[in-house]
């Protein structure tokens, strides 16, 4: 998975984005295994076409089902406006794209909260705040937590605070 790759186009393309899920603990917190790169974007039609074209960068691939499942340059524009989460294959790593994230409120709200950091490589890019993090693994249903990322988060926020 090259995860400066694919965030230095979703940058170069100015995509408003904040990064989460294991990718956002992994850079942030402790080396865990991920297997993709979980983004939440601003949901706006500008920022969604913004996003088709740093995937078509990408050269990400999309369908509802495996006959539909193509090169999303192929696809019109406006098609990530057709449900809220996408799950997507590149040859730089799967991508899941979400417009919505359970738990937290409206986008803006945890962009101003969020941290900007920047991977070994120099890469610079937004994530999710921590209690953002611990927002949505309680959001989650009790058999789909994280106990140990939430003990991470926890501690980390209780450390902040002193």
């Amino acid at each position: 998975m090259n995860v400066d790759k694919i965030l230095d186009i979703f940058n170069r393309h100015q995509v408003s984005y904040l990064l989460l899920g294991g990718m956002n603990f992994l850079l942030r917190h402790a080396p865990i295994i991920t297997y993709d790169v979980d983004l939440w974007i601003e949901d706006t039609d500008e920022n969604r076409g913004r996003c088709e074209n740093a995937l078509a960068e990408l050269s990400a691939e999309w369908g509802r089902t495996e006959h539909d499942w193509k090169p999303v340059a192929s696809k019109p524009a406006g098609w990530l406006g057709q449900q809220p989460v996408f799950c997507l294959t590149s040859p730089d790593g799967a991508i899941d794209i979400f417009r919505y994230v359970k738990g937290l409120g409206d986008w803006p709200a945890s962009f101003k909260t969020a941290n900007c950091e920047q991977t070994a490589a120099g890469i610079a890019y937004f994530g999710l705040s921590d209690d953002d993090m611990l927002r949505c693994q309680y959001a989650l249903d009790e058999s789909q937590r994280k106990v140990d990322r939430i003990a991470t988060l926890e501690a980390a926020l209780k450390n902040k605070k002193n």
